[in-house]
C-alpha cells in the first residue's frame, strides 16, 4: 500500500509545485515521471534493511537464490527510478520497468495467497494487489 500512497501523493505534490510556479513540474507527464521515481526509490529501499527478509520470503520457491534476486531487483528499481527522470532514457526505462513489474508480480501473488507480511503488516489480498499492479503498470508506461 505504501508504494501506491507514494505514487499518488508525490504526483499531487509535484503537480501542486508546478501550478505554484515550478515550471519544470508544470505538466502532468513530468510530475508522473517524478512520482514513478519516488515510488521506485521507496520500493528499492525495502530491498536492504529490516524489510529485506520479508521480500526474500516472497520470492517463489521455484526461483534460485532469492537473496540475490532481491538485491538485483532493488538495484534495477534504483536504476529505473533514475532512468525514468532522464529524457534520453525515460522511454527505455519505462519499458524495462514494466517488464520488471511483470516479472516480480509472481512474488506479490505468493505474498497475497500465503498472507505474508512486510514489516509486520499483511500484504494486500490478490484482487486489490492486482488492481494496484495494473495502476503501477499504467503509471510507468505513461511516464515513459
Amino acid at each position: 500500500m505504501a508504494p501506491l500512497i507514494a505514487l499518488i501523493a508525490s504526483f499531487l505534490v509535484f503537480r501542486l509545485l508546478g501550478l505554484a510556479g515550478w515550471t519544470y513540474m508544470n505538466d502532468w507527464h513530468t510530475s508522473l515521471q517524478g512520482a514513478v521515481a519516488v515510488m521506485f526509490l521507496l520500493t528499492a529501499s525495502a530491498h536492504w534493511g529490516r524489510r529485506r527478509p520479508d521480500l526474500v520470503r516472497m520470492v517463489p520457491p521455484s526461483l534460485p537464490q532469492p537473496e540475490l534476486l532481491v538485491t538485483l531487483t532493488g538495484l534495477l528499481e534504483l536504476a529505473g527510478a533514475v532512468g525514468i527522470l532522464l529524457p534520453a532514457t525515460s522511454s527505455l526505462a519505462s519499458v524495462l520497468l514494466v517488464i520488471l513489474l511483470i516479472l516480480m508480480f509472481p512474488a506479490n501473488v505468493r505474498a497475497a495467497r500465503e498472507r505474508l507480511t512486510i514489516a509486520g503488516a499483511l500484504t494486500p489480498r490478490l484482487i486489490p494487489r492486482t488492481l494496484m499492479q495494473l495502476l503501477f503498470l499504467a503509471a510507468v508506461w505513461l511516464a515513459g
